[in-house]
């Protein structure tokens, strides 16, 4: 529309620009306001406004033009539909949220005793490092250490006992899914949580070369992600533990998974591995550890962030800041990773197995039930292959009869802590290690 003397109105100017600013900031938002079109809600938006890492994740590789690229354009590649998208390097991970980027893995995808790389779940907080190069990368040891240091990942692997460890990393909001009311945050159902083999020097043996010093409380990590907002210098998480847990000999900073170099979205090439602790302890693309006479304050370790009140609260009940403790060890938990749920299945007899672990305990038994916990049967199980791996239960349950069955799980760890049916409610949505339920139809 133009006045008189054939110029656009001021006020189709501000229009034109607030439909740019929305295409900016949300695309699917402008689409809709447009053209009256709605992406499919299944898609989440996959990729739009996505950082750059995401999408090369994505992609399988660099995009060289990435900065010709318009705001909230969804790559040709994916133009046809979104269904079939998978992250390079990954297999069968469902992605909950595309900026971060996480995604978890089906239960029985992790069927697997050591869990492969391509179905080890991705949990990040900021947004990735793009440029990232194994032999000038540096790790600085500083703070109450007597001896500051800088090293490269040859040096760990020259001055450094190199071990190869399996270590279980589960998310401490793993499970949220299922709390009702609803608690804010990645909504994980049962796969943020795997056991690979990691291989690097125990993060004891690089603190005691540094010289910890008396009053020494935490430590403080850091990492070359970005916060998501790409304001330089804000962090987007530094997390960090005790000093009596950093020195325990099963802590590892890590170079190598499974036998390979760390996946990019695993924390290559450099990451934490803290076993039995919420996996924001592991700290990816790490590249400096500082030891301090206070509990660490960084992003993630203050507020409500990965805490849950000192007694319990009602569902939905607000609860003051000042009423929560951080969460140290994860809760015993189980896993049915085969049969998968609704599977039919043939015969009145099927072998069931899963895994098991309980923070930096270990598992003593797992019971099985098909009569919604009526009766238990003790199932198999492993010794953990080292401290900090999880164990493998295996047990065949008859049925009597063709129909519709549950197989509960519930494993109780080496305190004589077993799993809940149900646990209870927290604002965060963390720490939930309920029984784990399979539905399965046997035909007669």
């Amino acid at each position: 529309m133009s006045d008189k003397k054939g110029r656009s109105s001021d006020t189709d100017e501000q229009q034109t620009k607030g439909i740019y600013d929305l295409y900016n900031k949300h695309p699917e938002t402008a689409d809709e306001t447009v053209f009256g079109r709605k992406s499919h809600s299944d898609r989440r938006g996959f990729l739009k406004g996505a950082g750059l890492a995401t999408m090369a994740a994505v992609l399988g590789g660099a995009i060289p033009f990435h900065r010709n690229m318009p705001a909230g354009m969804v790559p040709a590649a994916f133009a046809e539909g979104l269904d079939d998208v998978t992250i390079a390097g990954k297999d069968g991970l469902i992605v909950l949220n595309d900026r971060p980027l996480n995604a978890e893995t089906p239960p029985h995808l992790l069927n697997d005793d050591v869990t492969p790389t391509a179905r080890h779940f991705i949990r990040n907080n900021g947004i990735p490092p793009t440029a990232v190069d194994a032999d000038t990368w540096t790790l600085t040891i500083d703070g109450l250490v007597d001896k500051p240091m800088t090293l490269t990942i040859e040096d760990l692997k020259k001055n450094f006992e190199v071990v190869e460890q399996q270590l279980v990393v589960e998310c401490g909001g793993n499970g949220r899914a299922y709390f009702e009311p609803k608690a804010k945050g990645n909504q994980w159902t049962l796969g943020a949580v795997a056991c690979s083999s990691w291989t690097g020097v125990r993060l004891a043996d690089v603190l005691k070369a540094a010289g910890v010093q008396e009053g020494a409380v935490y430590t403080a990590h850091y990492s070359a992600d970005k916060h998501l907002s790409g304001k330089e210098g804000k962090l987007p998480i530094s997390r960090g533990v005790p000093i009596e847990k950093a020195l325990g000999g099963e802590n590892l900073i890590a170079f190598a998974q499974n036998g390979e170099a760390l996946h990019d979205m695993n924390g290559a090439p450099l990451r934490l591995v803290v076993p039995g602790w919420p996996g924001s302890c592991s700290q990816k693309w790490l590249t400096k550890i500082t030891v301090r006479d206070q509990v660490h304050d960084g992003p993630k370790m203050t507020g409500k962030a990965y805490r849950v009140p000192n007694r319990p609260v009602a569902p939905g009940e607000k609860v003051d800041k000042d009423d929560f403790v951080i969460i140290e060890r994860m809760p015993v938990k189980s896993l049915i990773t085969s049969p998968q749920t609704n599977s039919e299945v043939a015969g009145k007899e099927v072998l069931v197995r899963g895994h098991a672990w309980s923070g930096d305990r270990n598992v003593s038994k797992v019971q099985l039930s098909n009569d919604f916990g009526a009766t238990w049967i003790d199932a198999d199980l492993s010794d953990p292959a080292n401290e900090g791996a999880w164990q493998t239960f295996e047990s065949k349950v008859t049925f009597p009869q063709a129909g519709y069955y549950e197989v509960w799980a519930k494993a109780t760890d080496d305190q004589g802590v077993s799993q809940p049916f149900a646990i209870a409610w927290n604002p965060k949505g963390y720490l939930n290690n309920s029984f784990h339920r399979i539905a399965l139809v046997v035909k007669g």
